[in-house]
């Protein structure tokens, strides 16, 4: 019974730091951004297939390819902000307008993203082995694969919550996010600062991406689940929260480890009821303001 505890509570620990990786990008889009951003799963799902081909065409380590996917996509993000939304910001009549228009192009994008994967990629799944052999933890065993991206995703998410608290660019952000009004009269330019969170929000999932590929197999359909995670876990953690985002995740990878263990096809459904029941009870979630 101990190992089986300790089996499960690591799972979801593991699978926890993934869900925060993520959930921490879509968190910094809309909370800085005001765009809530449907397409976010299909950036993880471009980084999983970039470092998919880098490992099976030219044979680059998975780790490595780390440092390409996330520039490439952030790079990505940043232009979709400055010509699509810039474009919606400046055309729509309120802030509330733009939200809803914002959201439904992101819905397109969804779809544009999708298709251009597979046809690039194909309609099939995807899967390579790296550092698949078992670690013992406490009679729990485990691939190494997941705890080496269990470790790199907090590194990555600690990194991040460091650049956001500490350097000036970080500061230039959180004071967008609070008052942009105020902040643009300070020196601080909106439109470059909001198109650089929409980039770093594409870039997190770009990395969760990449680190997801190490672990399970991947599809170009596969975007629309991990953005339903992200929801949940920004919920849990509180909007615009990035210590928020990594309770969250590790409490929805907790909850998903402990329901596949009773009945695997009931994971999505936990989550949901999950989603419903802090609507309801605490919808600033835990760390909301």
């Amino acid at each position: 019974m101990l190992v089986t505890i300790l089996d499960v509570v690591i799972a979801g620990l593991l699978m926890g730091g993934i869900y925060a990786l993520i959930a921490m990008g879509l968190s910094l889009q809309y909370g800085v951004a005001r765009i809530l951003n449907i397409a976010h799963g299909e950036f993880i799902m471009l980084g999983a297939f970039i470092t998919w081909t880098l490992f099976a065409v030219f044979g680059i380590n998975p780790l490595v390819s780390l440092i390409v996917c996330g520039p490439i996509i952030f790079i990505i993000g940043f232009l979709l902000h400055r010509s699509l939304f810039t474009y919606l910001k400046i055309s729509s009549p309120s802030p509330a307008a733009f939200e809803g228009n914002s959201m439904l192009a992101a819905f397109g994008l969804l779809f544009i993203i999708q298709n251009v994967a597979i046809l690039i990629w194909g309609a099939g799944i995807k899967s390579y082995t790296y550092l698949a052999f078992p670690v013992n933890i406490g009679g729990a065993v485990f691939a190494a694969n997941r705890l080496v991206t269990l470790g790199f995703a907090l590194a990555i998410g600690v990194a991040f919550y460091i650049f956001l608290a500490r350097t000036r660019l970080g500061k230039a952000i959180r004071a967008a996010a609070q008052d942009p009004n105020t902040a643009g009269l300070m020196g601080v330019n909106i439109n470059r600062v909001l198109a650089i969170c929409f980039g770093l929000g594409t870039l997190m999932a770009g990395l969760g991406g990449s680190l997801i590929s190490m672990m399970i197999s991947i599809q170009p359909t596969m975007g629309l689940e991990y953005t339903v995670i992200a929801l949940i876990v920004i919920v849990i953690g509180g909007l615009g929260s990035i210590p928020g985002s990594f309770i969250g995740g590790f409490i929805l990878g907790l909850v998903g480890s402990i329901v596949t263990y009773i009945e695997p096809g009931l994971a999505m459904v936990a989550y949901y009821l999950l989603f419903m029941l802090l609507l309801l009870v605490r919808p600033k979630g835990i760390l909301g303001k």
